[in-house]
């Protein structure tokens, strides 16, 4: 099974991108953040701290997490319920990027991971996947772009949510999140040495995802 690793900050757009580019190769795009804002929502409904790390690592023995793949889109559950939508907000973003940080949440997504790809050639994302995860991934590429480009893009898509903020604010928020994601002391979000860089600053979507098959086709056999 291929495994294409695409780490990067936040706001780079690993998401859209990731999708689209499994899709144009025919493999399983694989949403690993969606793994962490599941976690962080089921702390967040069920009232526990997620400062106190012994609370989150109790809380997620009771958190039943599974994907589905309906029409060729990730769905996600938790304990039988769809979250699909009620993982996309900024709350559950920055709780997220709290609860990440805790060796037995990161343990517990690393199976799931696993699993999924024992299964399916994936393109997955995240901030460790090529690092930690799958460091034997088949091909890794680190996606980025400016805090300021990243804070736009975010801005549309609380926009079209209808959650209001400034660019300002926006922009606080991922860099804040940049220093805690890549200072954490499990798994922080780094370059691996064998990732190819790309950044999108100056790039369309369209012009990433070509980008990013180019350079997944010269690297294996589709």
């Amino acid at each position: 099974m291929y495994k294409i690793a695409v780490d990067g900050p936040a706001g780079a757009g690993k998401s859209t991108i990731s999708k689209m580019v499994a899709k144009e190769i025919g493999f399983i795009y694989v949403d690993t953040g969606a793994f962490f804002r599941t976690i962080a929502l089921g702390c967040i409904k069920g009232n526990v701290d997620i400062s106190n790390e012994e609370a989150v690592n109790e809380a997620i023995k009771t958190f039943d997490i599974s994907f589905a793949y309906e029409n060729g889109e990730q769905q996600v559950y938790l304990n039988k319920e769809n979250v699909s939508s009620l993982i996309r907000t900024a709350e559950v973003s920055s709780a997220a990027s709290v609860v990440s940080a805790y060796k037995a949440v990161r343990q517990k997504v690393n199976v799931s991971e696993y699993e999924i790809s024992e299964k399916e050639n994936v393109v997955m994302d995240g901030r460790d996947i090529g690092t930690t995860v799958f460091p034997d991934a088949s091909v890794k590429i680190y996606l980025t772009a400016s805090s300021y480009i990243r804070a736009v893009r975010r801005l549309r898509d609380y926009e079209k949510k209808g959650i209001k903020a400034s660019i300002e604010e926006v922009e606080k928020e991922i860099i804040e999140r940049d220093e805690r994601d890549m200072h954490r002391e499990i798994s922080p979000l780094t370059r691996a040495e064998d990732a190819v860089f790309l950044d999108s600053s100056d790039l369309t979507v369209d012009e990433v995802v070509s980008k990013m098959v180019t350079i997944i086709k010269s690297k294996i056999e589709l």
